[in-house]
């Protein structure tokens, strides 16, 4: 297989699978009553223990050498927090009040909101081009939250605002680790970050309060939310990064809101209208151009 399409299809098996795990968590907390706080930090506690094993059987490194490094566990520390419990913690809570299609979306206005803090740190207004991208997503995002009526929300308030704020976390989740990335191995950074911010949540949620039905769905949604929608999800998109550009990369990303999107309709019947669809398509849009840009 040509590096090019291996990398090709590496991104988009983890796109899919990143978007058929927002699915899976909605069936989890809608229909099985599973608590948002239980899902992240057992998905993020397992996801990052099965991330550092495999960073350690493939490096054949020691995976503590990050903490050896003052500066380095800072950082981590930062990014833990902010960015990975961040985005994971309002990313499943837009899922519990909404749904996964519309979390999904309005997860993904991240690279607009990256787009304005450039601008506001470099103290100089976006070029043209980026404007218009953000104005795309702006009325994409307005289709999706009203269905096109200045009347009413199609997802409830709270919904729109856990998946706004999931935004602005997977900003600070895409900014903040740059200068860890720099310096050591991908899944080793994230792998510490999801274990450490499901540390963190135990102190507010112990791992043994738990509520839900548990069955045999149940048990085989839940383990395809840590298995295939973190750890192999994590590890494609990261492998993919080997073979093709990070612009490519960025947009073939964007099958995890369509995947999202078709997933709910299909397999739990979350109605998504005409004026929805277009809200998607002026996002993936944007996202597009600014990624080709």
């Amino acid at each position: 297989m040509k590096p090019h399409t291996k990398g090709i299809l590496l991104v988009a098996l983890g796109a899919l699978l990143w978007g058929g795990s927002g699915v899976a968590a909605q069936f989890l907390l809608q229909e099985r009553g599973f608590s948002t706080e239980w899902l992240v930090m057992m998905r993020m506690s397992l996801a990052g223990v099965l991330l550092l094993l495999l960073d350690a059987a493939k490096s054949r490194e020691n995976i503590f050498s990050l903490w050896r490094n003052r500066p380095a566990a800072k950082h981590l520390l930062i990014f833990s927090i902010f960015g990975m419990l961040g985005v994971q913690y309002t990313y499943f809570s837009s899922i519990e009040y909404g749904n996964a299609a519309a979390a999904s979306v309005l997860q993904y206005l991240m690279p607009i909101i990256v787009v304005l803090w450039s601008a506001l740190k470099s103290r100089c207004l976006p070029s043209l081009h980026e404007i218009c991208c953000v104005l795309l997503a702006f009325v994409g995002t307005f289709l999706i939250v009203t269905r096109g009526s200045f009347s009413m929300l199609a997802i409830p308030p709270l919904a729109l605002f856990w998946g706004v704020a999931s935004a602005f976390c997977a900003a600070v989740y895409t900014i903040q680790p740059k200068w860890l990335l720099e310096h050591f191995r991908s899944p080793l950074v994230i792998g510490w970050g999801m274990l450490l911010g499901g540390i963190l949540l135990m102190f507010f949620h112990a791992p043994w309060d738990f509520c839900g039905d548990v069955d045999a769905a149940a048990l085989l949604v839940f383990l395809y939310v840590v298995l295939f929608g973190t750890v192999i999800a994590f590890w494609s998109y990261l492998e993919s990064l080997k073979y093709i550009r990070p612009s490519t990369v960025g947009i073939l990303c964007s099958i995890e809101p369509v995947s999202a999107v078709f997933f709910s309709t299909v397999l739990l019947a979350v109605p998504f209208g005409i004026a929805e669809s277009v809200g998607v398509l002026l996002i993936l849009t944007s996202i597009a151009l600014l990624n080709r840009r």
